[in-house]
């Protein structure tokens, strides 16, 4: 068995059991079962005396009945609840809840009382001091717009809330054309004396979303930058952050001192509460056993308001999806420092943001993901040839060694360190590498799971049709033999379902044919167990991949052809001239159990 059959056997046989090694450790979620939830939330505590402060549990009624503020932007359609002033009511205009006909647009927050998960963001003031909870706005109340406009991209609302005592509280919500709110809270302090207080915001998730996927390849909970530093807890992960009447003071407390964001997020649409940038805030995560509510909050430095005076906090709210370009816009524009991290691009980040940059850019040449994905793979190949060449000149040259190996073996017999040294003795002075034809196998494969995560996460991929039946390059392949491979009206096996493991579809197909026509460039090794494994390999890949999303397979497939094409071409003008009909012949005659002549 020549030393190429042996590296491409080795490299296969390795992906394979990394990809049945990661199926089997981490299996496609079950749906999350839905679950009734009090209707509580926690206001925070202020942050340099927390011990002082006890936290309150507020009863919230109804407030999907109370009035309401349209929201009407590009990006965003919703209401804002004047009880509260919470945002609690978003809805994406972009973006499709599935990709049938009339499917409903995508709901990031919910209201309470909805017949969704109740998601919403809420801001307001803990009192200090002499002030308590009375005296300054909380979740239920009731507060009055300035004016009677909606909140748009051109006209900003205003809310404000007398306590009867003195002090007057004003929110201005302002929208920008995609997905960012910036709230200014002040208060007016019209006593004759000074008060503090702190300003905060809160992110406030009810039960675990409906849509989580609790899939390794993912992030999806809490996600925090401090100052440079990104930190992502799993809902599972939050509830170490439990507030009970023993532990007033959260242990996930994190001081920022210039900039910063939180928030809770899915894999492709994301809520975070950003600082103002420059100034310092601590950033909290928490989970509310009784309630089961997560939350995730920001409490900004305490304010002391003289008499007669006003004071104002700033901050911003994004509620939306994670597109590339946005979040980076956002990061370059707006100070949002690593905004662009929102994006979960996993351990391969040095791979995943350069290929994806470049996937964006070929697509807005193309116009078509599954197009771009094929530029994007003749790319990839195109700058991995020179290797692909010195790799299949190397293995060439080491077939001229076979004799001299076999005389060296001979020689050396059972003395297994006499054999090391005399090969390694051959290999230096006919400059020879014998791993170099193992190069660009290897570097396939961080490059193959950098896509694999790009397709899986990155929004772009979401819903991107390609050609015909082909609608969501980040599903997998819609087609079955029980379609007929999307001849027929009727919808393929469920995903990650026995039936759709069997019964896979013609990208699937395509695949394992494409793999399998690679592998007939080079004779069949002589050993028969070795030819069986080499001449299976194929079709058990084909069965591995066929659950993989529609996207990765397009690589896959042109990453075979080309490869056939360059292998080919490479052979040919190094002098051998591949007897692919003749190897092709020999593997049907061993696979029915006659002897390769």
């Amino acid at each position: 068995m020549d030393d190429q059959n042996k590296n491409l056997i080795l490299a296969f046989a390795l992906s394979l059991v990394v990809i049945i090694a990661w199926f089997a450790l981490f299996p496609p979620p079950e749906p999350a079962p839905q679950e009734t939830v009090s209707q509580e939330e926690l206001v925070p505590p202020s942050t340099d005396e927390p011990e002082g402060t006890a936290e309150a549990t507020i009863a919230s009624e109804a407030p999907t009945d109370t009035a309401r503020i349209d929201i009407d932007s590009p990006r965003l359609t919703g209401t804002i609840s004047l009880t509260g002033g919470r945002i609690d009511d978003l809805q994406l205009r972009d973006y499709r809840e599935t990709t049938e006909p009339g499917s409903d647009i995508v709901h990031l927050f919910n209201p309470v009382g909805s017949d969704r998960e109740p998601f919403y963001a809420l801001f307001g003031w803990s009192p200090r001091g002499a002030l308590d909870f009375d005296h300054v706005p909380g979740p239920d109340t009731v507060w009055e717009q300035v004016g009677d406009n909606a909140l748009t991209p051109d006209s900003p609302v205003t809310l404000r809330w007398d306590n009867g005592e003195g002090l007057v509280f004003s929110r201005e919500i302002e929208i920008d054309d995609n997905y960012m709110f910036r709230v200014n809270q002040s208060v007016e302090n019209e006593t004759d004396t000074a008060i503090s207080l702190n300003p905060y915001g809160i992110l406030a998730q009810h039960g675990l979303p409906s849509d989580l996927e609790n899939f390794f390849i993912s992030h999806e909970g809490m996600i925090r930058m401090a100052d440079g530093a990104l930190t992502e807890d799993s809902y599972d992960d939050m509830q170490d952050y439990r507030v009970s009447e023993s532990e007033r003071t959260p242990t996930s407390a994190t001081e920022i001192t210039e900039n910063g964001w939180i928030g809770l997020t899915g894999k492709y649409f994301m809520a975070a509460l950003i600082g103002a940038p420059g100034e310092s805030f601590n950033s909290v995560a928490q989970y509310v056993p009784g309630a089961d509510i997560y939350q995730t909050s920001i409490r900004q430095n305490t304010l002391t308001v003289e008499p007669g005076a006003t004071a104002e906090s700033r901050s911003m709210l994004f509620a939306g999806a994670k597109e590339w370009s946005v979040v980076r816009d956002y990061e370059q524009n707006a100070g949002i420092e690593r905004f662009v991290d929102a994006i979960d691009w996993g351990w391969f980040f040095f791979l995943t943001k350069p290929i994806f940059a470049m996937l964006y850019f070929i697509n807005g040449i193309i116009g078509n993901m599954g197009w771009s994905i094929l530029t994007l793979t003749l790319l990839i190949k195109a700058v991995l040839l020179p290797l692909a060449w010195k790799s299949y000149v190397s293995m060439a040259r080491m077939k001229e060694l076979q004799p001299e190996m076999a005389a060296i073996k001979e020689r050396a017999g059972d003395d297994r360190q006499k054999l090391q040294q005399e090969m390694m003795r051959l290999y230096k002075e006919k400059k020879v590498n014998p791993a170099a034809g193992c190069l660009p196998i290897l570097l396939q494969i961080p490059i193959f799971f950098s896509l694999y995560k790009v397709i899986f996460v990155t929004i772009d991929l979401r819903h991107a049709p390609w050609i015909w039946v082909f609608n969501d390059l980040s599903a997998p392949d819609p087609t079955s033999i029980v379609n007929l491979f999307g001849l027929l009206p009727w919808a393929a096996p469920e995903p990650g379902s026995l039936m759709a493991l069997v019964l896979i579809g013609i990208l699937p197909l395509m695949f394992g044919f494409t793999m399998w026509l690679q592998m007939r460039l080079n004779p069949a090794p002589t050993d028969p167990m070795q030819a069986t494994i080499f001449n299976w390999m194929p079709w058990v890949f084909m069965f591995v991949m066929g659950g993989f999303a529609s996207g990765l397979l397009i690589y896959w497939i042109g990453n075979n052809i080309i490869t056939f094409m360059q292998q080919y071409l490479i052979m040919r003008l190094n002098g051998t001239k591949p007897d692919l009909f003749g190897n092709i012949r020999s593997s049907i005659r061993r696979d029915k159990g006659g002897a390769a002549k």
